[in-house]
């Protein structure tokens, strides 16, 4: 199996579980962690491959929904061992956010050869499917978080198709993209890095308009 199928499965495979631990911290039953687990685990890949017009990746492949169901099913017999259900969570994402961002660059690249269009498959596929979950369980919004979130994902999907442009092997450079986000996203988490956020200004007086 190819670091790219890992990090695939491994982005879904996560992303489930942040739903699922969402789903926990709203107290649902098990169809909850199902529906939450899997939404987020296949959210941002749908989108991606709707927008590509490629088959829908679970769809061809429905053993990316057995992979939903069976972190969601695990989180929902473990999770109350965990002392902090949405610190958990939030590295879970980052880790996902990582794999799926660089995996998103990847295919985008294979299916258009564009690499701009490669980049934001990579931040679509990488994002969406936290913001969704965050939506549905009346989380607070990783976006809306001042920490570096969706640049993270960014800076993976760029570092992986410059790393490609570049001849490196398709492996060395989706390594090269996934530390890379991840190492942004840690960051962001563990010392608070965020970019440069909008002042809004005073308007000006209508008397000094021209």
């Amino acid at each position: 199996m190819s670091l790219l199928v890992v990090l695939d499965y491994a982005g879904v495979a996560l992303f489930a579980a942040t739903g699922a631990l969402a789903a926990s911290r709203k107290q649902l039953d098990i169809i909850g962690f199902l529906f939450l687990g899997a939404v987020t685990g296949i959210g941002g890949g749908t989108a991606r491959d709707l927008i590509l017009g490629v088959p829908v990746f679970w769809i061809e492949r429905p053993f990316y929904i057995l992979v939903c169901a069976v972190s969601a099913i695990c989180v929902y017999f473990a999770a109350h061992l965990i002392e902090s259900r949405y610190r958990l969570l939030l590295w879970l994402d980052a880790v996902a956010l990582s794999a799926y961002g660089v995996f998103g660059a990847h295919k985008g690249l294979m299916v258009t050869g564009s690499p701009t269009v490669a980049i934001v498959m990579g931040m679509l596929t990488g994002t969406l499917g936290g913001i969704l979950r965050d939506v549905l369980a009346h989380e607070p919004s990783v976006l809306m978080r001042q920490e570096i979130y969706v640049a993270a994902a960014m800076a993976g999907a760029v570092t992986f198709v410059a790393s490609h442009s570049t001849g490196l092997p398709v492996l060395v450079a989706a390594g090269a993209g996934f530390f890379l986000a991840l190492g942004v996203r840690s960051g962001a988490l563990h010392f608070g890095w965020t970019l440069p956020a909008y002042r809004s200004r005073p308007g000006r007086n209508p008397k000094d308009a021209p």
